[in-house]
């Protein structure tokens, strides 16, 4: 799975513009999915290129005007070939906050916990948005887009009560 991988796929269900493609990736699929704002862009040129997309410009009045991106019969063939193929392996993302707290024996406990507690507001954050997204959302979903959030909201309360056990580990060994 990569950049273009996740494209085709928004674009199979309906033509959106770049922008709305950047929103798709920072909400929704960010749960499963990291891509960077700087590889959307030219990931997007490339397709054109390589025709697995095409671009509508819609002129709009006071307004910059509007590219409206649409898959092309290539693209669909591209994007079937990808789900037919065999599953990949998933990797985990990488993460400076796992990264830290897996050498937290070189800084001190109260460190630690500022660590433990700044990730767990965001991950609280995350959650409530994903919890929100999917409440909005849940009627219009495919019954497989339902158990992907699912799995990406359990994900996160269980990573949640991992940080809540550990941050009363870390606030007493602190205390003593």
């Amino acid at each position: 799975m990569n950049s273009q991988d996740v494209i085709l796929g928004m674009l199979m269900k309906e033509s959106l513009t770049g922008y709305e493609i950047k929103q798709l990736l920072e909400n929704v699929f960010s749960n499963f999915f990291s891509s960077s704002y700087g590889t959307i862009y030219p990931t997007l040129t490339r397709m054109e290129k390589e025709e697995l997309i095409t671009k509508e410009i819609v002129l709009q009045d006071g307004n910059s005007n509007k590219n409206i991106l649409n898959i092309t019969d290539k693209g669909r063939a591209c994007f079937n070939a990808y789900l037919q193929g065999p599953l990949k392996g998933d990797s985990i993302k990488k993460s400076d906050f796992m990264m830290r707290l897996y050498f937290g024996e070189f800084v001190g406990y109260d460190k630690i916990i500022i660590w433990l507690k700044q990730v767990q507001e965001d991950s609280q954050q995350k959650l409530n948005q994903l919890c929100e997204q999917y409440s909005l959302h849940k009627d219009e979903m495919h019954p497989a887009q339902i158990i992907c959030i699912q799995i990406g909201i359990e994900e996160y309360k269980a990573k949640l009560e991992t940080i809540a056990v550990g941050l009363v580990s870390m606030e007493q060994l602190a205390q003593e």
